[in-house]
């Protein structure tokens, strides 16, 4: 079993920059694809960035691609989304989720284990 808890959300003004972190815990971190999601309501849960399990691979949704960037710290059993230029489209609930797999996916369903999630408000 595997338990993720964000940090990081907040409220910033457009062209900002926050960074989100995702502590997890359970067995062997290095074992789970990480990735990163956020949803609005109602709409359904979109696919940002995954990482794998070693960090050696990412990958990103088109929309945040050159202003997002995914991290991981597997000594620290850290995952990080480091967010630039802010827009208030940006605007959601961000969550981490993990898949015990060496490879991410961009599908909501493949991913077992999911945080509460951490609001992220960018004022226009």
């Amino acid at each position: 079993q595997v338990q993720l808890i964000e940090s990081g959300g907040g409220l910033v003004q457009a062209g900002a920059s926050l960074r989100l972190s995702c502590a997890a815990s359970g067995p062997t971190f290095v074992n789970y694809a990480m990735a990163w999601f956020r949803q609005v309501p109602g709409k359904e849960r979109q696919f940002l960035a995954a990482i794998s399990g070693s960090g050696a691979f990412t990958y990103y949704a088109d929309s945040v691609k050159g202003r997002f960037t995914i991290s991981r710290d597997n000594a620290k059993t850290m995952v990080y989304l480091q967010m630039n230029s802010l827009k208030p489209e940006d605007t959601a609930v961000y969550y981490c989720a993990a898949r015990p797999a060496a490879r991410g996916t961009t599908s909501s369903p493949d991913y077992d284990y999911w945080g509460q999630g951490t609001q992220v408000t960018v004022s226009s």
